[in-house]
């Protein structure tokens, strides 16, 4: 996973000096934090419904937009931002299923590569229309477009501050 930023521990910082949010940043950090997590519990419970996690979902779906379907492991953990562990713990899951195949990487021996079968793909596909359905009506369609479009540049921001990737062109 990337390196993410973080801030001073608690006890470096003096009371006077900690900036406490307004009761406007306090409402919007906590619509925030409550609406992001209830998203992703409705869209999991969908795609469970389905037989895959969202998870999984996001590991399937990076493979298929791969090219060869293929990927290396440390770079799906950084692109989804997850840990290097849990990548292969939700691989093995995947492989027992036939969805995925490990390879050891061609470029270097010590890294493994993940592949996507054509099960693998299959699965994806079906669970796409769930997700995307899913991504439209909890999220998409509760805005217009121009305040979809600040809540994606608003990410973007964050996870530059967070992990120094570049916003632009971003393509996960």
């Amino acid at each position: 996973m990337s390196e993410i930023q973080s801030a001073p521990p608690a006890a470096a910082i003096a009371e006077a000096d900690v900036p406490w949010l307004s009761d406007d940043e306090q409402r919007a950090w906590r619509a925030y934090l409550r609406g992001s997590r209830a998203l992703e519990v409705i869209l999991d419970a969908e795609l469970q419904a389905v037989g895959v996690s969202l998870a999984e979902y996001e590991l399937l779906s990076m493979l298929s937009e791969a090219p060869c379907l293929t990927m290396r492991m440390s770079k799906l953990a950084d692109q989804t931002v997850q840990s290097r562990s849990r990548v292969t713990h939700t691989a093995t899951r995947l492989q027992r299923r036939g969805w995925v195949e490990r390879h050891p990487a061609p470029d270097d021996g010590r890294g493994i590569q993940l592949h996507l079968t054509d099960d693998g793909l299959a699965a994806v596909r079906f669970a796409a229309r769930v997700h995307a359905t899913g991504v439209q009506e909890h999220l998409i369609r509760q805005m217009d477009p121009a305040l979809f479009r600040s809540l994606g540049d608003a990410m973007d921001k964050v996870r530059t501050h967070l992990l120094g990737e570049q916003p632009a062109n971003y393509n996960p």
